[in-house]
């Protein structure tokens, strides 16, 4: 029995599916997202990504299961739920004959908000995302980065406690998303909740304190990106490309988790500056690395490695 005083999680998603037809795009699955927390929800195309947080906002219907937002029903107080969200999809969905300021308004009238509030908010945050030099602009003249900045902080109008973004930095250019990922830094610092899909696992690493990794509608895996990497990989790994046979029989008798790719073979290793020093030692005069395990390590390692489409 749970503690009465516990928190309350700003998202509680249980048991939920999502089908289309004969195709389960989200098939049974759990998980919840603290106050303050940033969450990651991660997977290849297809994975089922964005038919999870399209229900979670109450643009999808649940299948089965259920998902409860600040404590409420997704299915029975939707509209409650989705005015104390902010929500960035994938797409740009900036209208492209107005304004930077003109679409803040636009948007702001969704939730009521008149327009000298609007304006104001929309000044304050084009501030904080330093657009305020574009205010002016049309969308149509502004950069991809810029774009992408803007689309979060037009969701943030309603001044939200929980933001959505879906894929918020695909397509941008290093810059870009370093700047947005100190932005999405800033507001986790100011104790807003945050819902991130990414394929990116360098975004995530940084970003979230706590992730899913999904695959085929189902979760792979879960919890923090060092305990992830910890449990999947561990600290080291060896990369050996062209191995030969006898280093191959050599790691099988080590007992060693390993990947063997035919023409590379991927070692996870506990005591990888020993192992290392080792099979340089005895076996390969070709390509052998050691490097630090990384959440891109456990993805490809849970989700495989083949071209998605």
């Amino acid at each position: 029995m749970s503690d009465i005083n516990e928190p309350q999680p700003v998202i509680d998603a249980r048991n939920i599916k999502k089908s289309f037809g004969a195709f389960t795009a989200v098939d049974d699955i759990s998980f919840s997202v603290d106050k303050g927390m940033c969450f990651g929800i991660l997977g290849p195309n297809g994975a089922g990504k964005t038919s999870t947080i399209r229900m979670i906002y109450g643009f999808s219907p649940l299948t089965s299961g259920d998902i409860f937002v600040f404590g409420l029903d997704i299915k029975k107080l939707h509209r409650k739920i989705k005015a104390r969200i902010g929500v960035c999809q994938q797409d740009n969905t900036l209208d492209p004959d107005l304004t930077v300021m003109q679409n803040f308004e636009v948007f702001a009238r969704y939730f009521n908000i008149d327009r000298k509030t609007a304006l104001e908010r929309a000044s304050s945050l084009l501030k904080f995302f330093a657009l305020e030099q574009r205010r002016d602009a049309r969308a149509t003249e502004l950069s991809g980065g810029m774009v992408r900045r803007l689309v979060i902080a037009r969701a943030l109008i309603n001044q939200p406690e929980l933001l959505i973004l879906d894929e918020p930095t695909t397509g941008l250019d290093p810059q870009s998303r370093h700047q947005v990922w100190e932005k999405l830094e800033s507001l986790k610092k100011q104790g807003m909740t945050i819902l991130l899909t990414t394929h990116y696992m360098d975004e995530a690493a940084r970003l979230c304190d706590n992730l899913v990794i999904m695959d085929h509608g189902k979760i792979l895996a879960q919890g923090s990106p060092q305990s992830l990497i910890s449990e999947y990989t561990g600290e080291n790994i060896i990369e050996v490309a062209e191995p030969e046979d006898n280093l191959r029989t050599f790691s099988r008798e080590k007992k060693v988790r390993q990947e063997d790719l035919g023409h590379r073979l991927i070692i996870y290793a506990e005591n990888g500056p020993e192992l290392y020093q080792e099979i340089c030692g005895r076996f390969t005069h070709k390509s052998c690395i050691l490097r630090s395990a990384t959440l891109e390590d456990v993805f490809l390692k849970l989700t495989g490695r083949e071209l998605r489409e």
